[in-house]
This record gives structure tokens, C-alpha cells and sequence, in this order.
């Protein structure tokens, strides 16, 4: 059973290897979490005020799956630019998403980072709320078009490593779940130690 042209028949560029179809795998289920934590935090912006503690908790949380993905798709995007067979059969990403994808990765760090800056330090805040407001407005558009270009083929792929019966088709399956729920268990862990400088936000 041909593992590549099972995981990825929908993009039309017939048999892939089984590495290209493990890092799509990864990719997507990395992208659907965070996809599933974005909601979360979107909904925390509604009453950013009384659920600032749940705000902070997500934004961290997010972060090591969300290097994750960054790690998954920088390798894509080297793999495909240093003419490995594979990934080049494969094909890039659409034009518009390969433009696209660095402002989404340098957006998201910004408002990241600004939003750590502002619970863990006193100093300039409101210029890193300034940054992190006028930031996650950029981030949000560009996401949303990086989204919906991807929606479809994050729905096919994310689910194919947790069900029994299209597991095997990709070699490695448990060591790809592995990675993901460690990264998710390592955004608890910060999370839970950023909580109490959340508590003292408003203290401060």
C-alpha cells in the first residue's frame, strides 16, 4: 500500500515518499491543536480583562506546538529549496501561502513575544501593548488566509496518525504522536509557571 499517494491523493501529484507524507502528518496535526487553542484564546479576548489568566495560559501553552509546526514546515520549505527529489515531487505550497508563510511566522513570534514582554516585565508597557495589539491585528488576517488555504488538507491528514486503520499506512506514527502531545505537555508546563505573574498583572 503506497503510504504517500493514500495520505495525499487530494493534491493531485500522484505517489509521494513516506517522509513527505510523515511530515505532513506532523504539520497538520500540529496545526489542528493550534488551531483548537486559537479558538480557545479567541474566546478569552471577548473578556480579556476578567479571563487575562486563561489568555496568558493559552498564548504559552501555544507555543511549543506551535514551534513545532515552524520546525515541520521550515524543513519543508529547505528540503523543497535544496532540490530533494522528494519534496520537490511533492511540490510547493500555492504562491499566495509561500509569500505568505514568513509574515506569519515573524507576526506570531511578535505577538508572542510582546505578550510574554508584557506579563513578565514591568518596563515599557505600553509600547509592548501597543506592538501586541497593532501585531495580532496583522497576525489575524494573515492567519486567516494561511488557514483556509490549508484547511482542507490539515482536516484529511491531522486525524491520520490517531486512527487505527490509517496509522500504519506511514511508518512512524507513534514517534509523530509522541512529538505532539510533548509539545503540548511542555506548553502546560509553562503555562502553569507563567500564571502566577498573570495573577500580578494588574498589581503591577
Amino acid at each position: 500500500m503506497n503510504s504517500g499517494a493514500n495520505d495525499l491523493a487530494d493534491s493531485g501529484v500522484g505517489e509521494l515518499s513516506p517522509r513527505v507524507a510523515a511530515n505532513a502528518r506532523l504539520t497538520s496535526a500540529s496545526g489542528a491543536v493550534i488551531f483548537v487553542l486559537l479558538f480557545a484564546e479567541g474566546l478569552t479576548i471577548l473578556s480579556v480583562g476578567s479571563l487575562l489568566s486563561a489568555h496568558v495560559f493559552i498564548g504559552v501553552l501555544m507555543i511549543p506546538p506551535i514551534l513545532l509546526k515552524i520546525a515541520t514546515t521550515s524543513w519543508r520549505f529547505a528540503a523543497y529549496y535544496r532540490g530533494d527529489t522528494d519534496y520537490v515531487r511533492k511540490g510547493p505550497p500555492h504562491l499566495v501561502l509561500r509569500l505568505l508563510g514568513p509574515f506569519v511566522v515573524v507576526l506570531t513570534v511578535i505577538v508572542i513575544a510582546s505578550g510574554v514582554g508584557l506579563v513578565l516585565t514591568h518596563a515599557a508597557r505600553s509600547q509592548l501593548l501597543f506592538v501586541h495589539k497593532a501585531s495580532f491585528v496583522l497576525w489575524l488576517g494573515a492567519m486567516t488566509i494561511h488557514v483556509l488555504g490549508h484547511i482542507v488538507e490539515t482536516a484529511a491528514l491531522a486525524p491520520r496518525d490517531w486512527l487505527s486503520r490509517t496509522r500504519r499506512q506511514v511508518a512512524g506514527a507513534s514517534r509523530r504522536q509522541w512529538a505532539l502531545v510533548a509539545s503540548v505537555a511542555a506548553g502546560l508546563i509553562a503555562g502553569f509557571a507563567i500564571l502566577p505573574y498573570a495573577s500580578n498583572f494588574f498589581a503591577g
